[in-house]
């Protein structure tokens, strides 16, 4: 388990956390140092933090870019309106969401994305981006991730690409090829 990141690393600014803690809800992940506040550590192995959800959620073609901070000030207005309504007692030193044990941060989330909740699109939004971190690796080069050790394209088997970085399936998943190549097609794949 790593160190604690030095404190001028953006990854202990108030925003980021939020954001690290609602994707580690979604889909959880181990600490990644031994006070880490943002993953609460309910698992062993890398989750949506580990896989990079706030770099993808931090690219400007995703449309969330410009609305994480608002999300992660609203997602902790709802954090505190909901430890007050449970009597939970959360330290002040991190944001209230970060603060509230894994336990009511699902619970607080699955309010969100009811279908009865009306911010819930915004909610269900970011937590599909948060699974696309982890299972499709959205924001990196699937080569270059996998080589790295991404941990959701490792936990969900994703396969390695040949030596020479493609990807070429000598086995159809059938076990039979399900449709002759159209006569028009391209030598690069495309339709004519």
């Amino acid at each position: 388990m790593p160190d604690r990141p030095d404190p001028d690393d953006t990854r202990t600014d108030a925003r980021t956390m939020v954001l690290e803690a609602i994707a580690d809800t979604i889909i959880p992940g181990e600490k990644r140092w031994p006070d880490d506040h943002a993953v609460a550590g309910v698992v062993s192995g890398g989750g949506a933090v580990a896989s990079g959800a706030v770099p993808l959620l931090e690219l400007p073609a995703g449309g969330f870019s410009t609305a994480l901070d608002a999300l992660a000030a609203t997602l902790d207005e709802h954090a505190s309106a909901y430890a007050d309504e449970h009597d939970l007692a959360v330290p002040g030193d991190v944001p209230p969401f970060v603060a509230l044990p894994f336990a009511d941060r699902t619970a607080l989330v699955a309010g969100l994305t009811a279908p009865t909740h009306p911010e819930r699109e915004m909610w269900i939004g970011l937590a599909i981006f948060c699974t696309m971190a982890f299972d499709s690796a959205a924001h990196l080069s699937t080569p270059e991730a996998i080589a790295a050790g991404h941990p959701g394209l490792h936990t969900i088997g994703y396969a390695r690409p040949d030596a020479d970085g493609l990807y070429r399936f000598p086995h159809y998943s059938y076990g039979r090829r399900l449709a002759p190549q159209h006569p028009a097609t391209t030598a690069t794949g495309s339709p004519a």
